[in-house]
């Protein structure tokens, strides 16, 4: 993904910051603890596709 890209980016919900997790193909909203999912390169930022992120989940310590 390009970083300008992520720069803009906010959470859909909270409209808070989105760390991007390059190995797992996602970008992780640690106030919601939501995992949206990139795919071919297009982050994916509808709650629907969002993965809910369990408090231990480690993208949440990165």
């Amino acid at each position: 993904m390009d970083n300008r890209l992520l720069d803009i980016l906010a959470c859909p919900l909270c409209k808070g910051p989105l760390v991007h997790h390059r190995a797992e193909a996602v970008l992780v909203c640690r106030a919601d603890r939501l995992a949206f999912p990139i795919r071919d390169g297009i982050p994916l930022m509808l709650e629907e596709e969002a993965r809910l992120l369990t408090p231990d989940d480690p993208l949440l310590a990165r």
